[in-house]
């Protein structure tokens, strides 16, 4: 029999062991349950058939989510984010997804689930002028072909076979949301694929993390994603450029008709150019995934502001004058209260590493249509990795402890041979055996 000498430390070692592996496998659900925010990885999923994957590809994964959220920690929150005692905020705000900031300081005053991933619409056109602004001559000439005139409207009813100045272009791209406008501009930067990865290149060089362009319209596609706190990235380096910061706020010009003969006019589509004091510009977009898409940005008494809403509803009031509304919120605030951000506007890419996220089956992203995905998936991004990898140190715990157990066990039973083999012999009156 053995010894309650033995039992304590064996009893030991089994509820360490117990212990440890209850704290392990508790862990398991926690390590591969799915984000606390709605949109933290993926947009909604589509309501149409715009983005199902073309047969024979496959869906690349959703982008990485940066482990801390860009701009401040706060901005990681999936509600309202506002500082301490914050005003009321203005109502029929009907967007999911919004930001209003502070252009100069870079200070974030207020939002509402600022990195949900949500479709920019044609406000991812802000991104696409600015590649142009940085790439392409105003004076250089784009000529039309068949494929530029057949995109999707919105449309500016560009002639094939005609001239245009890149100028002209730009202008149309940014007041009247081309896209067959956005379709020429993306040819003539090296191809529509070229244009894409420029874009994208951009937004990552910019700090916008969320961002993925896959057409150069904004036209919905698989794996189109954008957020607020991006938005507003965004068209805070666009209005850096003189050519876009000038075709922003024109509000009309004369673009070559349709027919060769003559002009016709283009008028700006932003309705707070001209009913806002102070705008400073903005772009607008729509369709039945994104919904309603806005930024814009105003200047009054040496603070300018921008606005960002994704996601949004024209009622029970216009995107355009919730919008306002934001921006008269903003302006209203005091300097105590403005001094306050919860978060702010990065001037570049964080270098932070970033955490590996599962895709979501619901709402799978893609690259730009007509290219295959990435080829093969990261296995850290697998389900096994992310329910075993995160507790791989305590799983070896338990395993050594395992091995402590067996070796102790082992000890003492050589030692119980050993001592009934002396008594064996010293009976018997032979010597124990060696």
């Amino acid at each position: 029999m053995r010894s309650s000498a033995f039992r304590r430390p064996v009893a030991t070692v089994l509820a360490a062991c117990a212990l440890t592996a209850s704290a392990v496998f508790a862990a398991v659900p926690v390590a591969s349950a799915q984000p606390a925010c709605p949109n933290e990885v993926s947009p909604p999923p589509a309501v149409d058939t715009s983005e199902q994957v073309p047969p024979g590809q496959q869906a690349p994964q959703p982008l990485e989510v940066p482990e801390t959220p860009v701009g401040g920690e706060r901005l990681g929150e999936c509600g309202l984010v506002l500082p301490p005692n914050a005003r009321p905020l203005p109502d029929s705000i009907t967007a999911a997804s919004w930001l209003l900031a502070d252009m100069d300081s870079g200070a974030v005053l207020a939002a509402n689930n600022p990195h949900g991933r949500q479709r920019p619409a044609s406000v991812i056109k802000v991104l696409l002028a600015m590649v142009v602004a940085k790439e392409l001559s105003p004076t250089s000439t784009v000529t039309v072909n068949a494929e530029d005139a057949a995109q999707e409207c919105t449309c500016t009813n560009l002639r094939v076979g005609a001239e245009y100045t890149v100028e002209q272009m730009l202008q149309a791209l940014v007041m009247a949301s081309g896209n067959d406008v956005a379709h020429a501009l993306a040819r003539r930067l090296g191809g529509i694929p070229s244009a894409i990865r420029k874009m994208n290149a951009l937004a990552k060089e910019l700090g916008a993390m969320d961002t993925r362009a896959v057409t150069p319209s904004g036209l919905d596609a698989p794996g189109t994603s954008t957020s607020a706190y991006d938005v507003a990235l965004i068209f805070r380096a666009a209005l850096t450029y003189p050519d876009f910061a000038k075709a922003v706020t024109t509000q009309r010009i004369d673009f070559p008709s349709p027919d060769g003969n003559g002009t016709m006019p283009v008028v700006n589509d932003n309705r707070l150019l001209t009913s806002y004091q102070g705008a400073l510009g903005g772009k607008s977009g729509f369709t039945d995934d994104a919904q309603h898409t806005y930024v814009g940005a105003a200047q009054r008494g040496g603070k300018r502001l921008v606005v960002v809403l994704l996601r949004g509803r024209q009622q029970p009031i216009r995107m355009t004058d919730q919008a306002a509304r934001l921006l008269d919120y903003g302006f209203a605030l005091e300097p105590a209260a403005a001094g306050n951000p919860v978060g702010r506007l990065v001037e570049g890419a964080p270098q932070a590493k970033k955490k590996e996220t599962e895709p979501r089956a619901t709402n799978p992203t893609s690259a730009a249509p007509g290219q295959a995905a990435d080829a093969g998936q990261d296995p850290r991004n697998s389900a096994m990795h992310k329910a075993f990898g995160n507790v791989g140190g305590p799983l070896t715990a338990v395993a050594g402890l395992g091995l402590v157990l067996a070796f102790v066990m082992y000890l003492r039973a050589r030692r119980a041979r050993a001592a009934r083999a002396r008594r064996a012999a010293a009976a018997t009156g032979t010597s124990p055996p060696a």
